[in-house]
C-alpha cells in the first residue's frame, strides 16, 4: 500500500504542474477549457436524467440526492480526461508562478481569461445540441428548467456566500487530486467533490452558468441578464473562496513542510 503523501510532497507536485500549465501555448489552454465545458454539461445532464427518472418513485428530495451522485460523473470525466475548469486554475498555477518573471504573471492572466470563457463556450455548444426538441427523454427539459428557476430564486447574498464555498471546495479538490499518483483515488475525490457541489447547488461559476443557460433554453422564468450577472458574482465569490481560503493556506502548509524537511 502506498504511503499517504505529505503536504510538502503535494506542494512539490502542484508546483511542477503549475509551471507546466503556465508555459503551455494558448491553443492547449483553449482545448482543455473547451473539453471541461463538455465534461460539466455531461454531469448536468446525468443529474437531470437521474432526477427525472427517480422523482416519481422516491420523491423530489431523494431523487436530487441520487442525481447529485450522478453529477459527479462530470468531475470524473474532468480529472481523467485532463480538462480544466476555471476554478482548478487557482491553486495549481499560483503554486507554479515565478514571481520574478513578468511573463509568468502574463501567462497567469491569460489562463484566467481563457479558461472561463472557453469553459462556457464548450458547454454552450453541447447545450445547443441537447436542447433540440426530443433529444433528451421526456420530462428532462422540465427538470432542467425548474433547476434554473430554483437557482434564480436565491438572494444575491446567498448566491455570493454559496460561491465562496464552491470556490473553496473545488480548489481543495485540486490539492487532493494533484497530491495523488493513484488514478483511482483521484477519481473518488473528484466524484465526491462533484456530488457535494451538486447536492448543495453551490454557486460554481461554470457549473451554475451552464445550468442557467440550459434552463433558459428550456423554459426557465428569468431574464437572460441574470446569467452574466451571476457569472460575475460567482467568479468573485469563487476567487475569494479558492484563493483566500484554500490556496493561501495549502501553499503555506506545503512550504512549511518543505522547509522542515530541508532543515532535518
Amino acid at each position: 500500500m502506498s504511503e499517504i503523501p505529505q503536504p510538502e510532497d503535494i506542494y512539490r507536485r502542484t508546483k511542477e504542474e503549475g509551471r507546466r500549465r503556465l508555459e503551455r501555448p494558448i491553443l492547449e489552454m483553449v482545448s482543455t477549457a473547451l473539453a471541461a465545458g463538455f465534461d460539466i454539461v455531461a454531469g448536468v445532464v446525468a443529474l437531470a436524467l437521474v432526477t427525472t427518472q427517480l422523482e416519481p418513485l422516491v420523491g423530489k428530495n431523494a431523487a436530487h440526492v441520487f442525481g447529485s451522485i450522478a453529477f459527479g460523473i462530470g468531475f470524473v470525466f474532468l480529472v481523467v480526461g485532463r480538462g480544466e475548469l476555471f476554478t482548478e486554475n487557482f491553486l495549481v498555477p499560483v503554486a507554479g508562478l515565478d514571481r520574478r518573471r513578468g511573463s509568468s504573471w502574463l501567462n497567469l492572466a491569460k489562463l484566467w481569461t481563457t479558461s472561463p470563457l472557453f469553459n462556457v463556450l464548450g458547454g454552450l455548444i453541447i447545450i445547443l445540441i441537447l436542447s433540440v426538441h426530443e433529444v433528451l427523454p421526456s420530462g428532462t427539459a422540465k427538470t432542467l428548467a425548474e433547476n434554473g428557476d430554483r437557482i434564480h430564486a436565491h438572494s444575491t447574498l446567498s448566491l455570493f456566500v454559496s460561491a465562496i464555498f464552491a470556490g473553496a471546495l473545488i480548489t481543495a479538490m485540486t490539492w487532493f487530486v494533484e497530491g495523488q499518483a493513484s488514478m483511482l483515488v483521484r477519481v473518488v475525490v473528484a466524484w465526491v467533490a462533484g456530488a457535494l457541489l451538486a447536492l448543495g447547488n453551490f454557486n460554481h461559476v461554470i457549473v451554475i452558468t451552464l445550468e442557467l443557460i440550459f434552463g433558459y433554453r428550456l423554459g426557465s422564468h428569468f431574464g437572460w441578464t441574470f446569467i452574466p450577472g451571476n457569472f460575475l458574482l460567482a467568479a468573485a465569490g469563487n476567487m475569494l473562496g479558492g484563493l483566500g481560503l484554500v490556496t493561501l493556506n495549502r501553499l503555506t502548509q506545503g512550504k512549511q513542510g518543505e522547509r522542515k524537511r530541508a532543515s532535518a
